[in-house]
């Protein structure tokens, strides 16, 4: 393996902690405002408020939790608080989420019958809801435990019998359900799934891990979830030939409803940019308790919103010239209803702060990140969060260090542990997935905690979340907010200048990395575009402050000290066979709207089997050398703006690594069948 080679590029002047210990881009008066109001008990109170619900789409649980949010944004006295009601019934799409009905349980027990006549209670619904397969239909069966191993071959059930009976499997029963249940005629199925794996996963034997059905599946049945322990003890029991017989009560199935999205303002001033908007987002969707997956990232914008609105009512802070709505969704699909239902919102949105997962502590092993976006929408925004991050960083870690610091951003009953925040490249996985999607193009902030070590288990509780990280991460989404909602002009540009890119100075080169050799063509082709990519992030700045300039092509635009580097040309490229298509121009189509793979519905795997395709596009299931098969497909959607196939192929390869061109030619023509994209004449 080679050694990698790196260059760096000064493309502006700023470096990572430039600024020393003064504030960022605020007035040092509205540093001190926010620092002092924000509470982390506040935000802990409200989160173990929201933690009490089991707060499955559409089901009474999440009204409950939806009910408590409107409630306290009342109480706190912001605008137009409302709890916008979108019809959901399996048949609705919005956009290219088909709606899924809600889901309500009353009882899930699963119980082993011993053969002196006794009992023993296996899992429980009242007792632990993320024990009850979401999407789990009623039933009250007693029958034989059969161990399929994984369960999703044909091969798996060679030899065994498991008609009426329950199966025991290794992954979600989703996957299962229309093999074991719809071919096979299974009962019901017990899963020991291990979702979200990270370093400690499987560590902890008794934890339970959040387990689905397959929503649209004509293959009705219930599922368990189980802990390894449990599921080990079957294993070993059944390998040496015993019989186990369990008997499962349920009473759960989907109904009509809708999704509930809750809503609440604090109106602008502007006469012009208080039409606006600058929005909060989280989604208050999961299991009980779902503490920092993600009742953190609700109660700590539901703190954003306290303060802002506190603040600005005691003239602390200005009312800002733009907009700031605050909105607590079912992740992606109630973001999905909310911005196809309202074509006009998404021409109102700005820019988003997206929080999912801000609050885990020590014991959750969580890193802080504040994520930038794809390659596909460049923005200064997410700089202007880093540029706050950074700053509690360093006042943080010289408060852990010395015992002193003049913003220690600490709350009384939580750490007192640096913030150690990392500016990461974009990931996908929650709403900003959504709103950065080419068919809205909202810049979203994205604030999440990965890893974390209880995520999608029963050990997600309000005792592993940290008050001192709620309390910081309401800082640096209140304080990016309030920023971006003010009225900036151009006589702004040069001390803005100082914070944008920051997070993008490094241009990596890298030789030999996993195999793959990026000298020549890949070399230039990835310097070239990041340094292009950089070069809009600059631009999106001035057009955000009104800089009619912002648009030129021309090197005075990005200022005097922000000179362009020069571009390296990429060197011409022989044809392959297949490449007929290679300068054909895309652009996608106007409808339907949202990415293709949402929550629960893969609209791309819909349409495509619809056509009578049995096999999935190569890019699908692609490794590169940054990102997997997801990222190059959202990307490759997202820059159909026209661009030639080979152009999308070269940017998406300089943002996730090489990428034959073979695959993104044939994933194209694939969204052209479905009518995702067309063809410019």
């Amino acid at each position: 393996m080679k050694k990698f080679r790196v260059l760096t590029i000064a493309l502006f002047v700023a470096c990572p902690g430039a600024w020393g210990q003064k504030p960022p881009l605020l007035p040092e008066k509205d540093v001190v405002a926010l620092a002092q109001e924000i509470s982390g008990e506040t935000a802990k109170r409200n989160l173990e408020g929201i933690a009490r619900f089991h707060r499955q789409r559409g089901s009474k649980g999440f009204h409950d939790a939806a009910e408590l949010v409107a409630e306290r944004l009342r109480t706190y006295g912001l605008s137009d608080v409302a709890i916008l009601q979108f019809p959901a019934d399996g048949k609705i799409s919005y956009g290219t989420q088909k709606s899924r009905p809600p889901w309500d349980a009353e009882v899930g027990e699963l119980w082993e019958l011993a053969k002196e006549g006794n009992t023993r209670e296996i899992a429980s619904y009242e007792a632990e809801p993320v024990a009850l397969a979401e999407d789990s239909e009623s039933a009250d069966v007693t029958a034989e435990l059969v161990d399929v191993g994984k369960g999703t071959e044909e091969g798996d059930y060679a030899g065994k019998d498991v008609k009426g009976k329950i199966v025991l499997v290794s992954v979600q029963p989703g996957a299962v359900q229309d093999l074991a249940v719809g071919k096979f005629g299974a009962m019901g199925i017990v899963s020991y799934a291990q979702n979200q794996k990270t370093a400690w996963w499987g560590e902890n034997v008794d934890a339970i891990r959040w387990g689905h059905l397959d929503t649209f599946s004509t293959n009705k049945t219930f599922g368990f979830m189980l802990s390894l322990r449990t599921a080990r003890n079957f294993q070993e029991r059944l390998a040496k030939g015993e019989k186990i017989w369990l008997h499962a009560l349920v009473k759960a199935g989907q109904h009509p409803g809708s999704y509930d999205v809750v809503t609440a303002m604090i109106p602008g001033t502007d006469a012009k940019l208080k039409e606006e908007e600058i929005a909060f987002s989280c989604h208050l969707d999961h299991q009980r308790p779902g503490a920092n997956d993600n009742a953190s990232g609700c109660a700590t914008i539901l703190e954003a919103a306290r303060t802002l609105q506190k603040l600005i009512g005691e003239g602390k802070l200005a009312r800002p010239a733009r907009t700031i709505r605050f909105i607590f969704p079912p992740e992606i699909e109630g973001t999905m209803a909310l911005l196809n239902s309202k074509p006009g919102l998404p021409k109102q949105m700005k820019a988003v702060v997206h929080m999912d997962m801000v609050g885990g502590g020590p014991e959750t092993k969580a890193v802080f990140h504040v994520t930038r976006g794809p390659m596909s929408l460049p923005s200064f925004v997410h700089d202007v969060a880093w540029a706050f991050a950074e700053w509690v960083n360093e006042e943080s870690y010289e408060f852990a260090a010395t015992g002193k610091a003049a913003y220690s951003l600490v709350s009384p009953e939580g750490g007192k542990e640096p913030l150690r925040a990392e500016y990461s490249a974009y990931s996908m996985g929650s709403d900003h997935d959504v709103y950065q999607d080419s068919s809205f193009g909202i810049p979203a902030i994205y604030m999440n905690d990965w890893p974390d070590r209880y995520v999608h288990t029963n050990l997600d509780t309000p005792t592993n979340i940290d008050a001192t990280k709620l309390k910081r991460a309401a800082f640096i989404g209140a304080a990016s907010g309030y920023w971006l909602a003010e009225k900036h002009d151009r006589a702004e540009l040069e001390t803005i200048s100082r914070w944008v890119g920051a997070g993008n100075l490094l241009i990596e080169l890298t030789e030999g990395r996993q195999g793959a050799d990026l000298e020549g063509t890949e070399a230039h082709n990835m310097h070239t575009y990041r340094s292009l990519y950089q070069e809009q992030i600059w631009r999106s700045a001035r057009r955000y402050v009104g800089d009619g300039c912002a648009e030129s092509e021309g090197p005075d635009c990005l200022g005097p000290q922000n000179k362009p580097i020069a571009l390296m040309p990429v060197p011409g490229k022989g044809k392959a066979p297949h490449e007929s298509r290679l300068g054909t121009k895309f652009r996608r189509a106007l409808e339907p709207k949202g990415p293709l793979a949402v929550f629960g519905y893969d609209f791309f795997e819909a349409e495509w089997a619809k056509r009578g395709h049995t096999t999935t596009p190569g890019l699908l299931e692609y490794e590169g050398l940054w990102g997997g098969g997801e990222e190059y497909a959202f990307e490759v959607l997202n820059f159909a703006d026209g661009r030639t196939a080979q152009e999308i192929r070269d940017v998406v390869a300089a943002e996730y690594g090489p990428v034959p061109v073979a695959l993104v030619v044939e994933y194209l023509r694939a969204l052209e069948e479905i009518g995702v994209v067309e063809e410019i004449k």
